[in-house]
């Protein structure tokens, strides 16, 4: 072990008495791919967890598949391009591009294995509850005539057979698609001619076909069309036919300060990500090697690395359509988001907002449509209301919050919407939102060259009775309806008049890219401010650190990837510093270590919800402050993404943070606990085998704090945890 002094490292501190472990050794450092598909492994064991209810099960299988999907498109396509590049630059953890590669597909498979095991064992448990799979060759001959002529009514027309000859060059393979290849012949074998054929899932054409409408029997789309193909092929034998299915690299990122036009920018990289190199090849384990080997060598692929056999079901990010049975028995108990305390009374949410100076919004425990999205709704009706200004980096169609934008355009009030059109996987639809809101008087920018616009923020300004008022929602969530409802966020709604005054310097920034000199002085803005202010309080609190009033660090968020701050708080821990981490999935940090990181532990949550709130808390010698905000703490999202983060300073809202915080920490039920080596144990219930989850828990606790603002309404009973549902 090389001890060293970090040259980073404040030298003014008692710690310094001590030798400092070299904190730019790759040892300390776990690798940002592994540690996610670690956190895919928490997820996956969900699936596996009798306590999970059963359909619930079939959900985190797809989930999973559906993770593993990006995984590929994003970071091993990144990774490839690398390879392709010749870079051999070794990360911080001390692997090459292709040594992560190696490494990372080890563990996939090793996920694969366990995925497709638990798929098989769920189906044995979801026949047992009258919802079958069924195999095409296995249905009764009634149920087979019945599929051969719903296939010939609403599938057959859609098919297109394609031929792999001389005369016919190998198709283009979409990213992501189901198909067959079939090997198919007149007389005699040796004349056998290959034909693709694409399986049309799509948005009104279901993977999983409902066999008969009493029962829940289904069967694959691919298994019945593989099982009609004398329909395609008349008079013709079939040698063989098999599943397989391609990804494709979604990193095809272009120089926006070489483009002349951003919006034309992003629409040609949409058309070249279309045709983007093919990083994963899936293939049924039936397939031989002669056509295994066709399809790598046609595909590009080195057929040893980048083929992925599977011994079972293909593609299972479609069981989300089997886990959205209307089954209540086999489903987790419906969450209704809860009106907030402070809002649920208010006639007026801008009165509101200013007799209360700040209100502290969680989701989804409460609701988004009666908080955030009223906050828009009201903005846009309000005669009082001047302007209106937000960061958008993804919504969906049934978000109202867009439609409140244009209709306060259409009401006559300057409307101004900073649109994020490299949001991954997004574009097309910023593209759409974008064209939309301009037709109607919105001015749309699309933020600062070289910058992602990943902020959560919304600012009014309105003509209250003693002048104007800024009012402003910031977040941590996209302002997405649909994930508003299935991902934990926080915010808040204020009028503070020093967030307001510096929201105005984010905004004249965001839309005029001009880097003139902003003080912020309560705000964290990113790049520029939050990544020195985060290290800054890291030593500060180092320095404030001592026996009687020892030092205290707490992270919530989404990711921990940033080499420096994990050697900030390498350094905090070395100084006696306690700091707790909630990190979701990505985690370099290794906790436990002897002289390098004892007084740190790593936490994960998994529940029904997925965690994404960011909260930042430093002891600061007794003067505490908290903060939420958009930003993980990512080299990406601190120096090359505007990102806000804001103080909570009211002492009610930082209790209720404070309570969010201790249940995550204290539970027993949904936590996850991070060993030296970068592995993780989950905690198991001791004296209380019925505690409920973290997130159950703050359910409980959401609908008590409504419950106690009514004190005379009737509340709705909850629902007792049972944790052997």
């Amino acid at each position: 072990m090389n001890l060293v002094t970090d040259n980073t490292s404040d030298q003014s501190h008692p710690s310094d008495k001590t030798p400092l472990i070299d904190l730019n050794a790759p040892e300390w450092y776990l690798n940002r791919e592994l540690t996610w598909l670690e956190f895919n492994k928490r997820v996956l064991h969900e699936a596996e967890d009798p306590r999970t209810p059963l359909l619930e099960r079939v959900k985190f299988i797809a989930i999973v598949s559906s993770n593993l999907d990006e995984f590929f498109m994003k970071r091993i396509g990144g990774l490839k391009q690398q390879v392709g590049a010749g870079l051999s630059e070794l990360s911080v953890d001390g692997r090459t591009p292709q040594q992560q590669i190696i490494e990372c597909y080890e563990v996939v498979r090793e996920l694969e294995t366990k995925k497709q095991g638990l798929y098989n064992q769920i189906l044995n448990d979801l026949l047992k509850e009258g919802i079958t799979i069924e195999e095409y060759k296995n249905l009764s001959e009634d149920d087979q005539q019945a599929m051969r002529k719903f296939y010939i009514t609403n599938i057959f027309p859609l098919v297109t057979p394609q031929a792999i000859d001389p005369a016919h060059p190998f198709p283009f393979i979409s990213n992501l698609s189901l198909n067959l290849l079939a090997g198919v012949y007149a007389v005699e074998l040796e004349d056998m001619t290959l034909v693709r054929i694409k399986v049309p899932v799509g948005i009104k054409i279901p993977r999983f076909i409902q066999v008969n409408a009493d029962r829940h029997l289904f069967v694959a789309l691919g298994d019945l069309i593989a099982n009609n193909l004398d329909l395609l092929f008349p008079g013709m034998k079939i040698a063989f036919c098999e599943l397989f299915r391609v990804t494709r690299n979604a990193v095809t990122e272009k120089d926006e300060e070489q483009a002349d036009d951003l919006l034309q920018m992003i629409e040609s990289e949409l058309r070249e990500r279309k045709f983007a190199p093919v990083v994963r090849l899936e293939i049924a384990a039936t397939m031989g090697t002669l056509q295994s080997g066709m399809l790598a060598a046609e595909l590009g692929l080195n057929e040893k690395q980048d083929v992925f056999v599977v011994d079972g079901r293909m593609g299972l990010s479609d069981l989300f359509q089997i886990a959205g049975i209307p089954r209540p028995d086999l489903q987790d108990p419906p969450h209704h988001p809860c009106d907030h305390a402070k809002l649920i009374n208010a006639t007026n949410i801008f009165h509101a907002i200013r007799e209360q100076g700040t209100i502290l919004l969680h989701h989804p425990y409460e609701s988004f449509v009666t908080t955030v999205e009223r906050f828009v709704k009201e903005a846009s009706r309000d005669p009082n209301v001047q302007a209106i200004k937000m960061t958008l980096y993804r919504t969906s169609a049934g978000t109202k919050i867009v439609q409140y934008l244009m209709d306060a355009a259409l009401n006559g009030k300057q409307v101004t919407v900073v649109i994020e059109l490299k949001a991954r996987f997004d574009e097309q639809a910023n593209i759409r939102w974008a064209h939309r809101m301009e037709q109607v008087g919105i001015h749309v920018t699309y933020g600062v060259v070289g910058l992602k616009t990943h902020s959560k923020v919304i600012y009014v300004v309105r003509q209250d009775y003693n002048g104007l008022r800024r009012y402003a929602h910031i977040g941590t969530g996209n302002y997405h309806a649909g994930t508003a409802r299935l991902y934990t966020d926080l915010g808040i709604l204020t009028c503070d008049k020093n967030i307001g005054e510096e929201l105005t310097e984010l905004f004249n920034f965001l839309t005029t890219g001009l880097v003139v000199k902003r003080n912020y002085q309560h705000l964290l803005p990113a790049p520029k401010v939050l990544k020195s202010s985060l290290l800054a309080k890291i030593e500060r609190e180092i320095k404030k650190h001592s026996d009687k009033k020892p030092g205290l660090i707490q992270f919530k968020m989404n990711a921990l990837e940033d080499v420096d701050i994990t050697a900030a708080l390498y350094r905090a821990s070395q100084a006696g510093v306690k700091i707790d981490l909630i990190v979701r999935d990505t985690c370099r940090l290794r906790p436990n270590i002897s002289g390098m990181s004892e007084t740190v532990q790593v936490l994960s949550v998994v529940g029904r919800f997925l965690e994404h709130s960011r909260i930042f808390y430093f002891q600061n010698g007794g003067d505490e402050e908290y903060f939420i905000g958009s930003a993980d703490c990512m080299k990406r999202n601190l120096e090359s993404r505007v990102e806000v983060v804001a103080p909570v300073n009211k002492p009610e809202l930082q209790a209720q943070l404070r309570q969010i915080l201790n249940v995550q920490l204290s539970n027993q039920r949904s936590v996850w606990e991070m060993q030296s080596d970068g592995t993780y144990v989950q905690r198991q219930p001791t004296d209380n085998e019925s505690e409920p989850g973290v997130q159950i828990r703050l359910i409980e606790l959401t609908n008590k704090r409504l419950k106690e603002a009514q004190p005379g309404k009737k509340q709705k009973k909850l629902k007792p945890f049972n944790p052997h549902a």
